[in-house]
């Protein structure tokens, strides 16, 4: 199941917007191209997946609603490239998105996703294998 599909982009930033951003063989531009819509949204999903794994099974189910927010945020700032200042609210958006991400993948911030936590050691033990000892009491009782 995806996390955001080219309808949330379109809600979120308007169809002008996303039309400037990918129709690249209109001039003047007039249609949303689904494939680099796609190709973006992808790209952000698997970014986020890459946080995601450290503490969870992905891809995630259900979708956290939060989850929906970050992957368009970051697929927009995808989808334009190059023309981000630094002090731009795309790139700005961009950056809380992947601190957001970050801080999931440290445990700060923790996900409603139905039993998928992955499965970690709390035990606290540490457990070690090793070769037989080679030097003992009984090798050495001549010494």
């Amino acid at each position: 199941m995806p996390y955001a599909s080219q309808q949330d982009l379109v809600d979120r930033y308007g169809a002008d917007e996303l039309i400037q951003l990918t129709d690249r063989s209109n001039l003047p531009a007039t249609t949303i191209d689904a494939g680099v819509v796609l190709a973006a949204i992808s790209d952000a999903e698997n970014f986020a997946d890459g946080y995601f794994a450290k503490r969870y099974q992905v891809p995630l189910t259900p979708v956290p609603d939060v989850l929906k927010r970050i992957v368009c945020e970051l697929a927009r700032y995808y989808l334009h490239g190059r023309r981000t200042e630094k002090d731009d609210p795309v790139t700005r958006n961009h950056d809380a998105a992947h601190a957001w991400l970050k801080d999931v993948a440290k445990g700060l911030v923790q996900l409603e996703a139905d039993g998928t936590a992955s499965p970690q050691n709390t035990t606290g033990q540490v457990q070690v294998s090793a070769p037989e000892r080679t030097i003992t009491r009984d090798t050495l009782g001549g010494y």
